[in-house]
């Protein structure tokens, strides 16, 4: 289960919790407060939530040593598609996993930031109980 969660490395899970959980989270959690304090839309946290993905996959590089966005494996992989697209873009998809579960959890961290900042907004401003 763990090269489903995270990158198999000397370091997993504790580099997965504390880069992308406590970090991200916290990065993505004030991103959703922010935008719902400045009654913009949520769909944007989303954005915010990809771009945190790709700060996170880069502190997975540099801290831990695990290519999380393996770019230049990306590029050669598409590189690779001539010869055998089917297994090339079978393992694009691998590749491409683990930024895809940290952008997930970046989203979720960004909308309950987001939903709890706006329900306080709404009580204070309207006085809704619920």
């Amino acid at each position: 289960m763990g090269d489903l969660l995270w990158i198999e490395s000397p370091y997993a899970p504790w580099s997965f919790l504390l880069v992308t959980v406590t970090l991200g989270g916290a990065a993505a959690f004030a991103a959703g407060r922010v935008l719902a304090q400045t009654w913009r839309p949520m769909w944007q946290a989303f954005a915010y939530a990809a771009a945190l993905a790709a700060a996170v996959g880069f502190l997975h590089f540099v801290l831990f040593d695990e290519s999380v966005i393996p770019g230049a494996r990306m590029v050669a992989l598409l590189a690779a598609s001539r010869e055998n697209p089917a297994v090339s873009l079978a393992a694009l998809g691998w590749e491409a996993r683990l930024y895809g579960l940290i952008f997930v959890t970046l989203c979720l961290f960004a909308a309950f930031g987001y939903r709890l900042t706006r329900v306080r907004a709404m009580k204070r401003q309207y006085g809704f109980d619920s």
